[in-house]
């Protein structure tokens, strides 16, 4: 399948189904189709709209659009993006507010690289804004990035890491959620050998799969199924020549999506349903919770095929950093070097992407921390998008990694508050 034949195949697909939709919903929008009361055009013209809006948001980065912040004098503040770091395969972004005080809370936010867009923590972010002052990972789309750029695998997005890490200083608290969650812990235990100093105060480890085998999932069972010469016939592809990374080797973001929504075909299947109707009725509306969720689910971004067939070899099957024995271009990296960052786990009970234990066993590894700077917490009943943007990460885990923050905010090398942070 490593050819731009298929990649543009799948690219053809989807506009085909964009133009139908767009071809449906003007067919029925034409004045004489509402000569006679007829349904169906009502219907034509749902399923035109949904299917339009559902098929243009895939190759779309969605925007930040952050609201103002309030100071405690009731005065709005906008967001503004600056550009702390530009690299070849992701920036690091800092949300500033002009004229607002800042926040003795640096956090560095390490988005995921795992076919979404650093706009999925967008809730995360508007959370933490108020109290803090954030930072975050802005990993770029691999079909607009030149051949000519290299490659950019897990040895790759460690050192990306490291070098953001060292850019904010040791006074910053790194919060990593799901796929960056063993590499962040990978990229502190590099630092606590080769530039201890650069070391964040604290690390909190958000659903990640530090250990796939811990508790099983669909998508670890699928990890040890398939061969990695197997996934690198059926799922790597060729940019074809509409991007500027014509040519590179990717994992497509409209095959990790087509994973994505069959593992819950149903759920999603009745939602667009669901859509339809509220649609054909007049119900629905341009930021419904429908559209402002799968604005943001369906915009997916294609991987480097060595970032993507390194992750599931290194991490899935060989499981490196589970055994404490990941390298980074050929140098050992060992979780015990650890001995003075404060590291908080928060996993969902009913979290089916990366289950309870996956993420647990990092404390299992950090053999030098002290069990005063150790902590955990699995919220009930949250699923793994509730963890860090849902309800349970609002009302519950939130004020925890807040209180988790400040007990750490002095000299790492000082033993962290344990009754502050439980």
């Amino acid at each position: 399948m490593k050819y731009m034949m298929t990649y543009d195949l799948m690219e053809s697909t989807r506009n085909t189904n964009q133009w139908l939709g767009a071809t449906a919903r003007a067919f029925a929008s034409y004045p004489m189709m509402s000569l006679a009361v007829n349904p169906a055009m009502d219907w034509l013209k749902a399923w035109g709209e949904v299917t339009e809006r559902t098929f243009a948001r895939m190759v779309v980065k969605p925007d930040w659009n952050l609201p103002p912040i309030s100071d405690d004098k009731g005065r709005d503040h906008p967001v503004v993006i600056e550009r702390v770091l530009q690299r070849p395969f992701g920036d690091l972004l800092h949300f500033t507010t002009p004229g607002r005080k800042a926040s003795k809370r640096r956090v560095l936010l390490v988005a995921p690289m795992s076919g979404h867009y650093a706009t999925l923590l967008r809730k995360t972010v508007i959370s933490l804004l108020p109290d803090a002052d954030v930072y975050i990972t802005d990993w770029h789309n691999a079909r607009d990035i030149p051949v000519s750029a290299g490659k950019f695998d897990v040895d790759d997005y460690t050192l990306y890491l490291v070098d953001f890490m060292r850019e904010l200083g040791a006074d910053i608290h790194v919060i990593a959620v799901c796929q960056p969650v063993p590499l962040a812990l990978a990229a502190t235990a590099y630092l606590a050998e080769e530039d201890p100093k650069a070391q964040p105060r604290s690390l909190t480890l958000i659903g990640g799969p530090v250990d796939p085998d811990a508790n099983p999932t669909e998508v670890t069972d699928f990890g040890r199924s398939v061969t990695m010469g197997q996934l690198e016939q059926t799922m790597i592809q060729r940019v074809g020549f509409k991007y500027s990374g014509v040519g590179r080797q990717v994992y497509p973001g409209l095959l990790q999506l087509s994973s994505f929504i069959s593992m819950n075909l149903e759920t999603h299947s009745k939602a667009f349903q669901d859509q339809i109707i509220r649609t054909a009725k007049g119900e629905a509306s341009e930021h419904d919770k429908h559209n402002l969720f799968y604005d943001e689910y369906l915009a997916v971004m294609d991987m480097t095929a060595e970032f993507y067939l390194s992750t599931v070899e290194r991490i899935f099957k060989d499981r490196d950093i589970a055994r404490n024995c990941f390298t980074v271009n050929g140098k050992p990296v060992d979780m015990g070097k650890i001995t003075t960052v404060a590291v908080k786990i928060v996993e969902g009970e009913k979290d089916d992407i990366s289950a309870p234990g996956q993420c647990l066993a990092a404390l299992d590894l950090l053999t030098g921390l002290p069990d005063n700077k150790k902590f955990a917490h699995l919220e009930p009943g949250a699923g793994h998008y509730g963890i860090f943007a849902g309800g349970s990460w609002r009302n519950n885990i939130r004020p925890l990694v807040l209180a988790f923050i400040d007990a750490n905010v002095g000299d790492s090398a000082k033993p962290a508050n344990k009754n502050a942070a439980a």
